[in-house]
């Protein structure tokens, strides 16, 4: 009768035999050395077959099954009661403890494997890429001019505008002092018994107002008038020249004349 082989990938012997224990569906506890040494047996011979190559793993392993099920096979040595002896006698020891317990570790980081490898294609289906700088794309948000303020700073800002609106409210009436066409006559008087020619422009200041200056313009018509003065310029456009021609009386006949 011949026989079919579908043979696996395996990593190791460690990862055949636990492969072997799960397809009989037993506790690895619980394993026959003797089953399991003959199926890693028939797995090796099957490899043979298929001309595939055997690793110095699977031999070191097959020896090993080996041995222990020839342990199991022989007799037990007698039992010797002996203080000294007990402590060097493997007596009671399954040969299949070392056996498990490396099988056990196996199979513990063969599961951790497997989980580290869906993680692996879970993260594999995550597409990412390098942060952008998003902020041209972003709505402008107006500031909150009052971030930061609480009531009683608004309400001392209130309190403020307050005061500056009732300062700004009060009305101040201005009193200019106005000065007469007779007294500013009286003034150019003055200044032409010093000094008999005088040109316009010394009897304007820089600090004078338009109302000064136009009551300084009357007088000067006012003297004209009453031909006490001369007014003449050397070209057209120059300053006016002002030269005095008459005699002022004592007493002030300015005041009898000039009502204004």
């Amino acid at each position: 009768m011949a026989v079919t082989y579908k043979l696996e990938t395996f990593e190791g012997p460690l990862d055949l035999l636990l492969h072997l224990i799960d397809k009989a569906e037993i506790d690895i506890h619980e394993v026959s050395i003797s089953e399991i040494t003959d199926q890693y047996m028939d797995y090796l011979n099957a490899m043979q077959e298929l001309e595939l190559e055997v690793t110095s793993e699977f031999l070191v392993m097959a020896a090993t099954l080996l041995s222990i099920k020839s342990k199991q096979l022989l007799p037990k040595p007698p039992v010797i009661e002996d203080e000294y002896y007990d402590d060097w006698s493997d007596e009671g020891l399954d040969p299949r403890d070392e056996l498990i317990a490396k099988l056990i570790e196996y199979r513990k980081y063969k599961q951790i494997a497997e989980q580290l490898r869906e993680q692996e294609f879970e993260r594999s289906l995550v597409y990412t890429k390098e942060p952008e700088d998003l902020t041209p794309f972003m709505k402008a948000v107006p500031e909150n001019p009052v971030k930061g303020l609480n009531v009683s700073d608004l309400i001392a800002a209130f309190q403020k505008a307050l005061r500056k609106a009732a300062r700004r409210n009060v009305v101040a009436t201005i009193q200019r002092d106005e000065i007469s066409v007779k007294d500013r006559i009286r003034d150019i008087i003055e200044v032409l018994r010093e000094n008999e020619t005088v040109r316009f422009s010394k009897l304007i200041r820089e600090d004078m107002s338009r109302h000064e200056v136009v009551v300084t313009f009357l007088a000067l018509l006012e003297l004209m008038k009453m031909k006490h003065i001369r007014c003449y310029q050397h070209s057209l456009f120059e300053d006016i020249v002002v030269h005095w021609r008459g005699e002022a009386v004592e007493g002030g006949f300015l005041e009898t004349e000039v009502d204004y």
